[in-house]
């Protein structure tokens, strides 16, 4: 039975990752005492205690929680921004490639990823891999997320009867091209400089959509859907989690609510022979937070990575 612990339990996603061991038998809860949840000298023995500690802190926190292990054998997985492209530390979606779960598998530093990196490298980085792309490629992103990606203080705002008519809408925000998830999407897709990106709030709690757009007479050759269809599947072969679906799969509209609660992902391919929209589907909260972490930890300690989470068809 592994010793778990997760340091900032009462956070949106601690909140999420701990409600998802209610029924695992093969799993410890080490669970510290409200009143000491910022005592470090509590936080260091419980995290040196754990085989495996959860950080769901604001970065700074998580950098403090980290030079707190004093041994070799926990392994640490940061839901923060703090680690995620740092040497040293294993980036937490293993269906990128072989290596990336090879380093899930043998890290004890693992950092789960951003939601929307997630959508965006779950499509950029294949695109670059397989070479349909150039590492110099103009990449523009549009995404629309669950207001529950603002936190606690977010979901408060949506959530109170008296709330601004303004949230009624949906709000495009980083409007000035700064946004804590663009060096994740640069550095792990493999692009030469960040992508623009335009991301929008909406009024529903889970669910995401990222979108990128392809003029294909940009690409390394003119590749039509299907070209682009068929590498894709291959990129992700026969995976249950992230799953890309056939050419004219969905006929009119995706909605980005559908995945709430679940823990999976699905990447589709439309439009024409010059314009290409691809789109990766998941619950912003599942694959996109502590569904991710869930996983990475399983992963982490030689069970079934499904075990836990919510796959859909």
């Amino acid at each position: 039975m592994k010793k778990v612990f997760i340091d900032g339990k009462d956070g949106t996603t601690g909140l999420k990752i701990y409600n998802r061991f209610e029924n695992r038998d093969d799993i410890e809860l080490l669970v510290i005492d409200p009143e000491k949840r910022k005592d470090p000298k509590e936080r260091s023995r419980l995290i040196n205690e754990s085989d495996i500690t959860f950080l769901c802190l604001p970065d700074a926190a998580s950098i403090e929680a980290v030079s707190l292990v004093e041994n070799d054998k926990t392994k640490i997985l940061d839901t923060s921004t703090a680690h995620r492209t740092l040497e040293g530390w294993a980036y937490g979606f293993p269906e990128l490639s072989k290596r990336h779960r090879e380093l899930i598998e043998t890290s004890n530093r693992i950092a789960v990823p951003g939601c929307y990196a997630s959508g965006f490298n779950s499509i950029v980085y294949p695109l670059i891999k397989n070479g349909f792309i150039e590492s110099n490629y103009d990449v523009v992103c549009f995404a629309l997320s669950g207001y529950t990606g603002a936190g606690k203080k977010g979901i408060a705002q949506y959530e109170d009867e008296n709330r601004d008519k303004e949230l009624d809408s949906p709000r495009l925000y980083a409007l000035s091209q700064h946004h804590k998830h663009l060096k994740e999407m640069k550095a792990i897709s493999g692009l030469d400089k960040e992508p623009i990106f335009a991301p929008t709030i909406c009024d529903y709690p889970q669910g995401m959509v990222v979108s990128v757009a392809l003029y294909t007479d940009k690409m390394v050759k003119k590749y039509s859907p299907s070209d682009i269809c068929s590498m894709f599947k291959e990129h992700y072969g026969k995976s249950e989690i992230v799953k890309v679906r056939d050419l004219g799969y969905t006929e009119n509209m995706i909605a980005s609510n559908t995945f709430a609660d679940r823990d999976d992902m699905e990447i589709e391919i439309n439009g024409n022979e010059d314009r290409v929209i691809i789109t990766s589907r998941f619950d912003n909260l599942g694959k996109g937070a502590s569904g991710a972490a869930i996983q990475c930890m399983n992963i982490a300690i030689g069970t079934d990575e499904k075990t836990g989470l919510n796959i859909g068809e």
